[in-house]
């Protein structure tokens, strides 16, 4: 079966199917610069810096503090920067931080994205207080390209989500004389979610400091992770090099012979 065909079949479906995930950059840092000012003012120092990006701003007030190097040496931020990640300072990195959130993305990818723990904070979708009668799944590259795996996959989600369904129905009625509305809701969701399968569309919002994401990247958006989460990898890459050039300039993507992508930097570990 062709792609474009795939994907007309696939609109027809009776369960809602996504391909691809979503990032979306939701915050940013701002520096207070007359308290900065007052800071340096107070010591005798001064400093100026070329740099625009908030968390740029603070990662390199950070790492001048601990030399009091303010005013001194590399006065370019993204010279000094640089310098900081061929040094493998990492720690300085650790104060420059971003959130997102993820959506499009199956509940497989959360399982791994959740394991990096240092530098991260996580806010996901409950499956026991919203309902997902109307639940989106998706659909890994591998088995979409394949007529006889999609209909095997599409049939087993199809029949997963219908399941569901009517076990929420039933519960409900198992749970009619609990007197919050909530709760019955809840009691009858939780249980329910059971039948649902790792494609289950989830989102999460996430928020992550520049040395967590660089690990992050390293570890994901190459040729050994999953399909799903490298994906994201490299979206997230994407974005991270128009926000701080200065911290993730330093990245290129590759494309591979299977024609899927993968990042490199010369500067790993940082």
């Amino acid at each position: 079966m062709s792609l474009p065909l795939a994907r007309a079949q696939r609109r027809e479906a009776a369960v809602n199917i996504i391909r691809e995930p979503k990032v979306y950059l939701v915050g940013r840092q701002l520096i207070d610069e007359a308290a900065i000012d007052g800071f340096l003012a107070e010591y005798g120092m001064a400093w100026e810096t070329d740099s625009e990006v908030g968390a740029e701003l603070l990662a390199e007030a950070a790492g001048r503090l601990c030399y009091l190097s303010y005013g001194k040496g590399r006065k370019d931020s993204r010279e000094y920067l640089a310098n900081i990640i061929e040094s493998k300072h990492g720690s300085v990195l650790e104060h420059a931080v971003w959130n997102f959130i993820i959506a499009g993305v199956s509940r497989s990818f959360t399982h791994e994205l959740v394991r990096h723990r240092a530098g991260f904070g996580y806010s996901q979708l409950s499956q026991r207080y919203v309902d997902e009668s109307m639940a989106n799944f998706v659909e890994p590259d591998a088995i979409a390209e394949d007529e006889g795996l999609h209909a095997i996959w599409l049939r087993a989600v199809e029949m997963a989500h219908r399941a569901y369904v009517e076990l929420v129905e039933g519960l409900a009625a198992k749970y009619k004389d609990v007197p919050d509305r909530t709760q019955r809701r809840k009691l009858a969701r939780q249980a329910a979610r059971s039948v649902l399968p790792n494609a289950t569309e989830t989102m999460i919002f996430v928020t992550a400091n520049a040395r967590a994401l660089r690990h992050f990247i390293e570890m994901r958006a190459n040729e050994w992770a999953d399909v799903e989460i490298r994906k994201v990898a490299l979206a997230i890459l994407r974005i991270m090099q128009k926000e701080s050039p200065s911290m993730f300039g330093d990245y290129a993507v590759v494309e591979l012979a299977d024609g899927t992508q993968v990042a490199r930097t010369p500067h790993e570990k940082v």
